[in-house]
C-alpha cells in the first residue's frame, strides 16, 4: 500500500487516520466535502494540493475519482443520526460499486450498534442482536458490504475520544470540564464503560489494512480496558488541579432534548448502551495482526483534556 484514500479525511477518525498513515509513510488521499477544512488541514498534515480532494461521496462521479487515486479505500465517513438514511446506504453503495470497478480493497471503520444487547464480552463471531433503528441499519450495512466480492476489512470500534474527535460522548463531556467544574456524563458514573483514544484506532486501522490476512474479515479494535465516570472526574481532578463533578445525563433528560433537537431525538434508543455497555473483546486481533495500540486512560484523557485548553485559548 503506497496510496490510501481516506473518505471523510477532516472528521475524527478520517484526521487520525491520515495522520497515521503519514507516520507509515503512506501517502494519503483526503477526501471530504468541504474545501476549506481540508485546506486548513493540508497544511497542518504537511501534504500538497494534489494529495486533497473535495467532494461528496453521495455523488458516483465523485467516488470514482477519488477511488482511482489510491491502492486502498478507507471509508471513514460518518453523518448525522437525522440523515442516516437513505445516505448511509447510498454512500455505501457508490464507494463499494467503484471499488468492485477498480479493483480496490476496501477498509470499513464501523461502531458496536450491530451486536445489539450482549451477556459479555464480545467477540467477532459473538451473535449480533441488534434491537435497535440504528443497530438494524448498521447490520445491513455490514451485510452489503458481505455480498460486494470484494477484498473488505470491517473493523469495530468503541466510541472514540482524543484530539479532534468532535462530537463524541466523551469528548461533549470534557469540554464541558475544561469550562466549569462540572460536565455532564451520559449514563451513570458508576458503571464501566469502554472507549477508545483515537489515534490508537487509527494505528491498529493502518496496521490491519497491510495484512493480507486481515481482508475478508470481521475485527473487534478494543480500547485500554474499560472506566467509570468516577475515574475520570479523578483524572481531569487530577490534571486540572481543581475538584470535578460529572452529573449523569439519563434517558428521560434525552427524552426531553429531543423535543427540540433531532439529534438527541435520535439518541434515546442507543441509551442502553449506557446502562448495559458492550464491550470488545480483541483476542483475534492480538492474536493475528500483534498487540493493540492501547493508550492509559489516564494518559489520553489528559491529552485530550490538553488540546482542548489549547484549541480553546486560540479561538478565544
Amino acid at each position: 500500500m503506497k496510496t490510501a484514500a481516506v473518505l471523510g479525511a477532516t472528521g475524527g477518525m478520517g484526521n487520525a487516520l491520515t495522520e497515521a498513515l503519514i507516520e507509515r509513510n503512506i501517502k494519503p488521499i483526503a477526501f471530504a466535502r468541504s474545501k476549506e477544512n481540508l485546506i486548513n488541514k493540508q497544511m497542518e498534515w504537511g501534504l500538497s494540493k494534489e494529495d486533497i480532494m473535495e467532494g461528496d461521496a453521495l455523488n458516483q462521479q465523485d467516488v470514482a475519482q477519488v477511488v482511482s487515486k489510491a491502492d486502498v479505500v478507507f471509508h471513514t465517513m460518518n453523518i448525522p443520526y437525522q440523515d442516516w438514511e437513505p445516505n448511509l446506504s447510498t454512500i455505501l453503495s457508490n464507494v463499494l460499486e467503484e471499488c468492485r470497478k477498480q479493483n480496490k480493497p476496501f477498509v470499513y471503520v464501523d461502531n458496536i450498534y450491530s451486536y445489539g444487547l450482549q451477556d459479555s464480552k464480545v467477540t467477532e463471531t459473538a451473535r449480533k442482536n441488534p434491537h435497535t433503528k440504528k443497530g438494524k441499519l448498521r447490520q445491513r450495512l455490514l451485510d452489503q458490504i458481505g455480498r460486494s466480492n470484494i477484498p473488505y476489512i470491517i473493523a469495530h470500534f468503541p466510541d472514540f475520544y482524543g484530539p479532534h474527535t468532535g462530537n463524541t460522548q466523551l469528548h461533549y463531556t470534557l469540554e464541558q470540564i475544561v469550562n466549569k467544574k462540572s460536565g455532564r456524563f451520559v449514563g451513570k458514573t458508576d458503571i464501566q464503560r469502554e472507549f477508545i483514544y483515537i489515534k490508537d484506532g487509527a494505528r491498529a486501522l493502518v496496521d490491519l489494512a497491510l495484512k493480507e490476512e486481515a481482508y475478508g474479515e470481521v475485527w473487534n479494535i478494543p480500547g485500554a480496558g474499560t472506566i467509570t465516570g468516577k475515574e475520570i472526574e479523578r483524572i481531569a481532578s487530577s490534571y486540572l488541579e481543581k475538584e470535578i463533578a460529572l452529573k449523569p445525563v439519563h434517558k428521560w433528560m434525552i427524552q426531553a432534548m429531543g423535543l427540540f433537537n433531532p439529534f438527541m431525538k435520535e439518541y434515546v434508543e442507543m441509551m442502553y448502551l449506557n446502562e448495559t455497555p458492550v464491550i470488545l473483546d480483541g483476542s483475534k486481533y492480538e492474536k493475528i495482526i500483534g498487540p493493540v495500540p492501547k493508550t492509559p486512560y489516564e494518559e489520553g484523557i489528559r491529552e485530550t483534556l490538553k488540546f482542548i485548553m489549547e484549541n480553546k485559548k486560540v479561538s478565544s
